[in-house]
């Protein structure tokens, strides 16, 4: 790519220079926005079912999923109208700072119905579509666009004055269409890129847990001689490992589960299902809080300790986790456990829980219609195969070097991933404000 032979000021401070053939017009001269739906929808041209698209089925992306299609009568009001060829843009926050948004030009029926989070643009016959697509993702109108933002926080919305009165840098009508087929290419092979990147991710968290769950429920000793459990879920275990119900080496076992204390806006952090994800307290996730003066009537049936293991009862069930914090309190659907420490490392429990091994049967063993949940009348019949003391501590500190290994090497993955789509978007700016030039 190369720059153009000659520039001129664009008038807009933020678009800075354009190439000296190009021009700028707002948006609203160049396409419709926000389109009102047609009278005659229920033409016979318009097929009975249309494609519906709630937030979640347009990606950051651009790409669409089309699985839903609803009656036209179900759809028609109440819900944002677009056709074959028209753009998206999610105007709520996060959705609009995350790009989401789509270039429906693949649409699988002629119109459809959406959120009524997204702006539509619909282009003519000055502005092609693709084009306009590509200024819709560029940092200027994404970086500029944000600071039009307004409302309260999290619900700050894009206000349709900002698409309309948008300057875009036009180039002459073939010339978008050649923009538009060169960004086509290069954001498809970009993207292309990081889905292969993605699932490497999803592979190397797969090994991970298969890697781990051998070593927590076979024991680390490849050459160890094996013996049958007795338990059909588990097989074969270590000859020298013991058995046994899950609780018989428990101190305690704490059910959380009752009244869900009063919240308020600052005081004791209440650590909730929520917050309990992928082995640990994760305190982002959900941040709730009660009165500090309430803590000892809250967590009447037992504080914590360090180490001490929580269990997720429902809503999610299984998600496990050990105490890294006392001055904390504990919502319900969670179940404390505490190991009597000369036979039962609390670490070790964890990681037994965090197995998929355990977590199927876990599963198998859960009631509800709408929320799996275990009852604890049935924790009695949860197995749990034991080493010694020494090599369950042994086994801990293996599953947390390849909790490390692992998560060195999917952080670096996820920093490619985040540098080639950093490069995407530079990309774009770069082409459609007439920085570079494609031909």
């Amino acid at each position: 790519m190369k720059r153009y032979e000659a520039y001129k000021d664009s008038g807009v401070e933020w678009i800075g220079e354009i190439p000296a053939n190009w021009e700028v017009k707002r948006l609203k001269y160049l396409a419709k926005i926000n389109a009102s739906k047609p009278a005659n929808l229920s033409d016979e041209s318009v097929k009975s079912e249309v494609v519906f698209l709630p937030m979640e089925k347009v990606g950051e992306d651009g790409s669409v999923d089309q699985s839903i299609l609803k009656n036209i009568d179900e759809v028609s009001r109440g819900f944002t109208y677009f056709e074959r060829g028209d753009i998206l843009i999610a105007k709520i926050t996060p959705c609009f700072e995350n790009g989401k948004g789509a270039h429906l030009k693949d649409l699988n029926t002629n119109v459809g119905f959406g959120s009524t989070e997204f702006h539509t643009i619909k282009s003519l016959k000055f502005l092609n579509p693709a084009f306009a697509y590509y200024q819709t993702k560029s940092n200027v109108f994404m970086k500029v666009g944000e600071g039009f933002m307004s409302g309260s926080a999290g619900q700050k919305r894009l206000p349709t004055s900002f698409v309309e009165d948008f300057p875009i840098p036009l180039p002459p009508l073939a010339e978008q269409t050649s923009i538009a087929e060169f960004l086509d290419r290069k954001t498809s092979q970009i993207d292309s890129l990081v889905e292969k990147k993605k699932r490497l991710i999803e592979l190397l968290k797969e090994e991970k847990a298969a890697v781990i769950n051998q070593a927590v429920t076979k024991g680390i000793d490849p050459n160890v001689k094996m013996k049958d459990s007795g338990v059909e879920w588990l097989g074969e275990v270590p000859e020298h490992w013991e058995v046994i119900p899950m609780t018989k080496y428990l101190e305690s076992i704490i059910d959380y589960r009752g009244k869900t204390p009063q919240k308020i806006e600052s005081g004791t952090f209440l650590v909730t299902a929520r917050n309990i994800k992928e082995g640990k307290i994760n305190y982002s996730i959900s941040q709730e809080y009660v009165d500090t003066s309430l803590y000892d009537e809250i967590m009447r049936r037992g504080s914590l300790e360090i180490g001490d293991v929580l269990m997720t009862t429902e809503a999610p069930l299984g998600e496990v986790a050990n105490v890294d914090k006392v001055d904390v309190a504990i919502a319900q659907r969670v179940i404390k456990f505490r190991a009597l420490k000369a036979h039962l490392d609390n670490y070790f429990l964890k990681e037994w829980i965090a197995t998929y091994t355990f977590q199927s049967y876990l599963t198998s063993l859960a009631t509800g219609s709408t929320a799996l949940g275990i009852k604890a009348s049935k924790l009695n019949l949860l197995k749990l195969a034991l080493p010694s003391i020494q090599e369950q501590i042994s086994i801990v500190g293996l599953v947390r070097e390849l909790n490390t290994k692992y998560s060195t090497m999917i952080s670096k993955i996820e920093k490619e991933i985040e540098l080639l789509q950093e490069y995407r978007t530079a990309l774009i700016s770069e082409v459609v404000t007439g920085k570079v030039r494609v031909g």
